[in-house]
């Protein structure tokens, strides 16, 4: 149930990629703890299903909305969408993700698969970040969590990776950037870099569950996949104000992978 005195109360929380894994644990886990939640994904089905299965546990969302956040068009009507109705954000959460092309090095065309992975990753956090920056202002007290990766510090033993890894990596050098241009305004932003999470989307690559995941839990310090709630109270940490002196900072949550 939505809690008037939890731990986001009175924080308005825009959280993308609502629909499945890492976003969809946020989101819900914001709206159980008093945040009012601005719902955000591409796949509007999806969003909805979030909001009926947060609403059912007695903590509806603020709001649902659709959006190609790769589209800077599309990104503009949101934000000003977010002025007009709340007018300040205090937590943005870019949990958002495109689905990246993979191939080995050498078959990776350039134009058609490297360049639109490293573009989409980067443009899914800087458009949003760029466009709603006065809404954190306003704030006074925002904080901003984007995603990295445990693949942003090392490689990836499975082929094709090196878009994606690349596109991780960008991200968690440009949200240290992001810290420093933000501190005078008292907008925090800090990363979570994730391992393997048990998801539709890994699930159905074979990675959880199949001969991947099983090689990644034979080499994580604690013998098991992470769920979407390991990530999730993470973010509640870092989207409160218990975290208010805690910028550029990133937070690895891998179960030790790259620890061991």
């Amino acid at each position: 149930m939505s809690n008037s005195e939890g731990r986001m109360a009175g924080r308005i929380a825009l959280v993308t990629g609502v629909g499945s894994g890492i976003g969809k644990g946020i989101a819900l886990r914001y709206a159980a703890e008093g945040a009012q939640v601005v719902a955000v994904d591409i796949a509007e089905q999806a969003a909805q299903a979030t909001a009926a299965a947060s609403a059912e546990a007695g903590a509806p969302f603020a709001a649902v909305l659709t959006c190609d956040l790769t589209d800077t068009a599309q990104v503009r009507r949101l934000v000003e969408q977010v002025a007009a109705d709340f007018g300040r954000v205090d937590t943005l959460v870019n949990a958002g993700a495109i689905q990246p092309h993979m191939a080995s090095t050498a078959e990776m065309d350039y134009e058609t698969q490297f360049r639109p992975t490293i573009v989409g990753e980067i443009d899914l956090v800087f458009i949003l970040c760029h466009e709603i920056w006065p809404l954190l202002r306003a704030s006074g007290h925002a904080s901003v969590i984007n995603f990295a990766s445990v693949n942003s510090f090392r490689g990836s033993r499975a082929m094709g990776m090196v878009a994606h890894t690349a596109g991780k990596g960008a991200i968690l050098s440009m949200s240290r950037q992001l810290a420093i241009d933000g501190g005078l305004d008292q907008i925090r932003v800090n990363t979570i870099a994730p391992g393997l999470i048990q998801t539709d989307a890994t699930r159905a690559a074979g990675a959880a569950g199949g001969d991947l995941g099983n090689a990644i839990v034979a080499r994580t310090l604690l013998g098991r996949l992470g769920e979407p709630d390991d990530i999730a109270m993470c973010a509640l940490w870092l989207g409160s104000d218990e975290s208010s002196w805690v910028t550029g900072a990133n937070v690895s949550i891998d179960g030790g992978v790259t620890a061991a």
